[in-house]
């Protein structure tokens, strides 16, 4: 008859339950991974396979009973820590969708606003667009690889212990929201630029031909120049987005 005692028990889970929550809750709120569209049972198939495959290169882990207060201060711990990277590469994204939303406010094309379903709220067509875009660079250039191979590095950098907020004190979140306007202002600023000489132009162009009606023809104008900027930027997008979400890993390594 095989037999094992609990404390036996505890030694083979702890190793996999601590990681585990903490994969999870970064799927929980990783962009792309994040939405409705992905099933619950495919991201918890997915952190477990992850934390199986990264048992070789994680540190020990401690065993504690799973019904103490030390127990319920790690599992805050993990759910912090995988809630803030995925918050973190969120801030890249966000930082591009302001990005477009500046952009659309120049062109005038953020009166067609419509509900997005991945974050619940209202949405410019422009920024949208950036998002989607964003999306697919966030998979092409294998950041999901990078975000995993962060996590990881993340269980040397905050070992799992019973002091959550040590890593709050550690990384300062709070700071964070600084990387949305300046990754934003720094994709807008050559169309706005583009956007604001245009409007210079048009309005030159009023003062010189009064007669001509430059509401009829300022708006297609700056609809045609603001889309071929943005066909122009589009690849030029890769370099700020991955320079910042390099930043923003390296909190975690």
């Amino acid at each position: 008859m095989v037999s094992f005692t609990e404390a036996q028990l505890l030694a083979w889970i702890s190793p996999l339950i601590w990681p585990f929550f903490r994969v999870l809750a970064l799927f929980g709120s990783l962009p792309v991974l994040s939405q409705r569209t992905v099933p619950v049972r495919l991201r918890v198939a997915l952190a477990f396979f992850i934390t199986v495959c990264a048992q070789a290169s994680l540190p020990p882990m401690p065993v504690v009973p799973l019904d103490s207060a030390d127990a319920l201060l790690m599992l805050l711990q993990e759910l912090l820590i995988g809630l803030s990277l995925g918050f973190a590469v969120r801030m890249t994204f966000a930082a591009v969708e302001m990005a477009g939303e500046l952009v659309g406010l120049q062109m005038g094309l953020n009166f067609a606003g419509f509900f997005d379903p991945a974050t619940g709220g209202q949405a410019t067509a422009v920024s949208r667009f950036f998002g989607v875009v964003v999306s697919w660079l966030f998979i092409v250039i294998n950041g999901h690889l990078l975000v995993v191979a962060a996590l990881v590095q993340s269980f040397h950098a905050f070992p799992v212990g019973p002091e959550p907020f040590a890593f709050l004190r550690a990384v300062q979140p709070q700071v964070w929201g600084a990387e949305i306007f300046s990754l934003g202002l720094w994709i807008a600023l050559p169309l706005v630029a583009m956007l604001l000489f245009t409007n210079l132009v048009l309005g030159f162009i009023s003062r010189v031909s009064q007669q001509m009606n430059i509401f009829a023809i300022g708006f297609p104008i700056t609809v045609i120049v603001g889309l071929g900027g943005v066909l122009l930027t589009l690849p030029l997008m890769q370099v700020p987005l991955t320079m910042s979400l390099e930043k923003m890993l390296t909190y975690f390594q």
